[in-house]
C-alpha cells in the first residue's frame, strides 16, 4: 500500500504566493488583537489560543519576507 504523504501546514505557507501571505497576515493580525481584547476584558476559554496564533503570524512573516528576498 501507498504512503501519501501528509502536506503540512508549513509546506503550505511555503507554497502560497505573495498576495496570499499577506491576506492570511492581514486576517490573521485582526484575529490577534480582537482575541488580545476580549482576553483583557474577559479571560478566554483557551489562552494558549494567543501564542498559537502569534506563532502562525510569525511563520507567515517569515514565509513573505523569505519570497520577498528572493524576487530581488
Amino acid at each position: 500500500m501507498a504512503k501519501t504523504k501528509k502536506i503540512t501546514r508549513n509546506e503550505e505557507i511555503r507554497n502560497m504566493n505573495a498576495d496570499e501571505l499577506k491576506r492570511q497576515i492581514e486576517e490573521g493580525t485582526t484575529r490577534l488583537q480582537r482575541m488580545m481584547f476580549s482576553h483583557a476584558i474577559t479571560p478566554i476559554d483557551n489562552p494558549m489560543a494567543i501564542r498559537t496564533l502569534r506563532r502562525e503570524l510569525a511563520k507567515l512573516k517569515t514565509a513573505a519576507r523569505t519570497k520577498q528576498m528572493e524576487n530581488q
